[in-house]
């Protein structure tokens, strides 16, 4: 069966775009969408989010890693909701529902704020902070990011969590509002070029740690700029956005 396919990128976070309002895509098979994402064999993603309608929201976002496996992701999330503007199913603002519960975005001029959870998950570890924001996130500064090993070392402290294990993100602060990241990405098991979850983990892990007191941070990856902006009060984080472009890219058919 032919099926159409629309590439969109956030932040060089690229993903594999289904119209599945009939539900014709065979979403229970993992080799499918695993071969979708592979970029030598297939049409190459990070990740394959179908549209599906959804009776008390505007759409159902469903997103798969590259491996097949489920969870929230915050840079698809933006994608999502730009992809549903031009599949005319919304205008400038939505509500939708995902897998972590139903999120508000707002799009003007392919820049896409998408409201996150509330974060009340946080856990001060050695040396690092884990912070559940969609799913799970290790954040952990060090010094010149540039030359970190994020494959190697984030390879090991994905497996160092218990199953599902965790998503890691790499820190080096700018100055009092900005934090670089690198993050390696479990499910896709390596390192993408941005990570929506994992920004907003970093933004409230520092701010938890004190290493900030700004609740709007900006936060510079390998393939552009976040921002992640928040209310705080006793330790929840509520009203928590993250705002950045969402963009497409190509389309085409391919057969499954």
């Amino acid at each position: 069966m032919n099926f159409n396919f629309y590439k969109y990128q956030g932040t060089g976070n690229d993903f594999i775009m289904m119209d599945n309002r009939a539900e014709v895509f065979p979403k229970e098979n993992m080799e499918v969408i695993s071969n979708l994402c592979n970029r030598h064999f297939g049409i190459g993603a990070d990740g394959v989010i179908l549209i599906e309608n959804d009776v008390e929201h505007d759409f159902k976002m469903i997103y798969f890693n590259a491996d097949g496996s489920q969870t929230f992701c915050g840079n698809g999330g933006r994608c999502a909701v730009s992809f549903a503007k031009d599949l005319n199913i919304i205008k400038n603002k939505t509500t939708f529902i995902a897998v972590d519960g139903p999120h508000l975005a707002e799009i003007k001029n392919n820049i896409v704020s998408l409201k996150m959870i509330d974060v009340d998950n946080i856990r001060i570890q050695e040396n690092s902070v884990f912070a559940y924001t969609g799913t799970q996130h290790h954040v952990e500064m060090v010094d010149s990011l540039d030359d970190y090993p994020v494959y190697e070392k984030g390879k090991k402290i994905r497996a160092s969590y218990d199953a599902p294990g965790s998503n890691v993100n790499f820190v080096e602060q700018i100055n009092n509002n900005t934090f670089r990241v690198r993050t390696y990405e479990k499910g896709v098991e390596g390192e993408t070029l941005a990570c929506g979850t994992g920004v907003t983990a970093v933004a409230i892990a520092m701010h938890k740690i004190k290493k900030t007191t700004s609740n709007l941070i900006s936060l510079p990856v390998e393939g552009g700029v976040l921002e992640v902006s928040f209310t705080e009060k006793n330790g929840n984080y509520k009203d928590v956005y993250l705002q950045g472009s969402a963009t497409f890219v190509f389309k085409g058919e391919i057969q499954i």
